[in-house]
This record gives structure tokens, sequence and C-alpha cells, in this order.
């Protein structure tokens, strides 16, 4: 079949063969003709639309539709194409497609091929810059939570830079001006173009796996998005993650900040600031030294005043539990006791000795030894002892014993008689 529909003879208003024979075509014949035609005539366009029914097939092959507020159309990108995109499709987006014009003929659809695809409104990279970004934040590869400390005297550092650059020789710079004693290993990858982030992966998959390592710098000079693209790639991105290493980025100058920078450990931005950010500096060091010290020397003079007094206090003390000076003190106590209790002992005696003496005078006023004192005596009767007080208690005959302040005296009685009595 030729490239378009062949005449036929001419046709009367009922469809019929006017004259000649009929031409009858298969389906597959007027599709493929119409192929042809449509290849031929329109071939490759530039097409605005929507992309709307996304779907990504096993193969690798996206299967869409563009669409404009009055029609739509199939379209198909091929896995070959789709690995040239920088960015990847999303529903809703609003593209250019450039896309041969043709004929699915399986389905009798009318369909565009396409063969590149343009976001409109942002360039293909900055689209696929945010993609990125956007996918790796949700997965948690920008959180603090995973990022690593970084060592603070790495005895190994390794460089992932092109040694053709700028930043190798800044890196240098300042390693031979901070810490000379620090050893740099160098895996040198290209830093642009296309190829560059496996290389960049590759480089840091080594490094990662080395005991003398102790951490990473991945750095390189500024430069245009283009430039820097092989940092914003997820390649680089995954490399960075299962690093076991902690990575220092310096990536561009400090208005550039690439998917690696948001990855890494630790960004800085210059290649020059991020060598200075993991070397230790050996003046600080020294100051530091110096300053701890001094800090050092301050403590233990404090350490040791505080030491002294206390063994001061300790010394008193154990002076004051000693044995000849709780003898020394208990003396002191004791006599101090002895003179309290003979004074106090003194001041109670006197109330005493004249309440007993005034109980002795009274005593003495009672006793019937001083009435006898006074000439009276005192009688009984000799056998008993009963006391005579009056005339009846005797009679003649009974002898007596008669008692004065200073005799005893016995006598019988002749006769008694009451006082008054005649």
């Amino acid at each position: 079949m030729s490239d378009s529909l062949p005449a036929s003879g001419a046709r009367t208003q009922d469809g019929r063969e006017g004259e000649g024979e009929r031409r009858i075509y298969s389906v597959s014949e007027v599709l493929t003709g119409l192929r042809h035609l449509l290849e031929d005539r329109v071939g490759r366009v530039w097409v605005v639309g929507e992309v709307s029914n996304l779907f990504r097939a096993a193969s690798g092959h996206c299967y869409f539709t563009l669409k404009d507020d009055a029609a739509q159309i199939r379209s198909v990108l091929f896995r070959g194409a789709s690995r040239r995109m920088p960015f990847e499709l999303e529903e809703g987006l609003e593209v250019l497609a450039y896309a041969d014009a043709t004929i699915y003929e399986a389905r009798g659809d009318l369909q565009l091929v396409v063969q590149l695809l343009e976001p409109r409104g942002q360039g293909a990279l900055q689209l696929a810059f945010e993609q990125l970004r956007r996918r790796l934040e949700s997965e948690g590869l920008f959180d603090d939570a995973r990022k690593r400390p970084l060592p603070e005297f790495p005895r190994c550092i390794g460089v992932v830079t092109s040694t053709r650059g700028a930043a190798i020789h800044d890196v240098l710079t300042v390693a031979a001006r901070q810490s000379p004693a620090t050893r740099l290993l160098i895996a040198p990858t290209r830093v642009q173009g296309e190829g560059a982030e496996n290389e960049i992966a590759a480089a840091l998959d080594a490094l990662g796996s080395r005991d003398d390592v102790d951490a990473i710098l991945l750095v390189r000079g500024g430069g245009s998005l283009e430039d820097l693209w092989c940092f914003n790639t997820e390649v680089v991105a995954r490399a960075l993650e299962r690093c076991p290493l902690p990575v220092v980025s310096g990536v561009g100058h400090e208005v550039d900040t690439t998917i690696a920078d948001w990855v890494a450990d630790a960004r800085a931005p210059t290649p020059t600031a991020a060598a200075a950010l993991l070397l230790p500096d050996r003046d600080a060091l020294a100051l530091r030294l110096r300053e701890s010290w001094r800090r050092l020397g301050a403590a233990g003079h404090a350490s040791v005043a505080a030491r002294a007094a206390e063994l001061a206090r300790l010394g008193d003390g154990l002076r004051m539990l000693a044995p000849h000076a709780r003898l020394s003190a208990g003396r002191t106590r004791l006599r101090a006791a002895t003179r309290g209790l003979v004074h106090g002992v003194r001041a109670g005696q006197a109330p005493r000795r004249a309440r007993l003496a005034a109980a002795a005078g009274r005593l003495d006023s009672l006793s019937p030894l001083a009435v006898l004192g006074r000439g009276y005596a005192l009688v009984r009767h000799a056998g008993s002892g009963a006391i005579v007080r009056r005339a009846g208690d005797v009679v003649p005959g009974d002898r007596l014993a008669i008692r004065t302040a200073e005799a005893d005296i016995e006598a019988e009685v002749r006769g008694a008689a009451a006082r008054g009595e005649a």
C-alpha cells in the first residue's frame, strides 16, 4: 500500500463505483495508510498539554494522555527516551512534548510517540531537583537524627574530588596550614558531565570500606546547575546514605545548594570551609591546650588548699579525741564538778544546820533530862517501874526508884498524902 490511499473510480451518491473495478481495503490497510500519511504530512511536532492517566509499565514505558480544555490525545514515552529525561513525569504536570504523530494500529488510536519532554514554565533540571528533594526528604534522608558527629581528631581523611580542579588545591592548602599531620587519601573522580555521579558513588563506597579512613570530604568548586548536576542525582544521594563514615559536603559557592549537601552529615559553603570544618586547627588546639593547663593548675591549687584545710580540721578533731586530751578534759570537768558540788553542799548545809539547831533546842526543852536538871525527880515503883504521879499510887512500905538529873536514889514509902490534904 502506498503512503496515501489510492484513488478509486468515481462514486455515485449511493457509494457504488461509477466506473471500473471496486477497490476494497482491509482495516489494517486503511490504518497503515493513514499512519504513513500522518507521519509524512505531519511528522514530529511540538505539542503542549497536561499529563493525565499516567501509567508506568513494568517494561519502563510510560503511557499517558496529553489534554487541554477541549481535547486529548494518547501518548507514549518509551523506556529509552524516558531514561534520558532528568525529571519524572507527574500527574497534572504541564509539558511541551516533541513527538511523532502516528496511529497505533492495534487499537486504531491516534497517538503521539514522545521523543523529548520539557516541563512548561520551569527548566527540566530544576523540576528534577525539586522532585528528588521532595522524595528524599519524605524518606527522612535529610533528618538531623541520622546525621553522624564528625571526629574531633581524624587520623586520615578521604577526599572525593577532581585532581584538576581548584577544590583539591583549597583542601591541600587548609590541611598544610591547620593540620599537616593529618593524612589525606584522595579518590580522584570527575565532578561534572554524564556518568560523573557513578564515579562519585564508587569513590564514596571505596573510601567507606577502608578501616584507616575516619571521615570523607566531598568537594567541588562553583558552577551552574548543569555543572553541579551530578551532586543532585539519586545515585550520589544513595551513596551518601549508605556510607558508614561521616561525610562533609563542600560543593560550589555559598549560594549553591545541592542534594548532596542535605544528605551529607555536615555541609560547608565552599571546599575551603569544608576542609576547615573537618581538619583540626593546630593553632586553636595549642590555645586550648594552654588554657586547659592554666585551668588545670588553678584547679590543682584550689584542690590542694581545700585538702589542706580539711586535713587541718581533721587534725584538730583527732587531737581533741586523743586519750590524753580526753583525760585532761575529763579532769577539768571533774574539778569544776567537785567545786560545784562542794559549793552546793555548803550552800545547802547552812539552813539545814539552822533547822537542826532549832529542832535540837525544841527537843532539849521537851527532854525529861532538861526537867530533871531544873531540880525535878522521876519517881517509879522499884519493882514494876510504874511512874508515881499521885499519893494513891503508893502505900507505906513500897520501894521506889527516884531519878534526878545527877543521881539514882532508892527509897521506901513511909507515908503519902495528896497536896491540900491535912
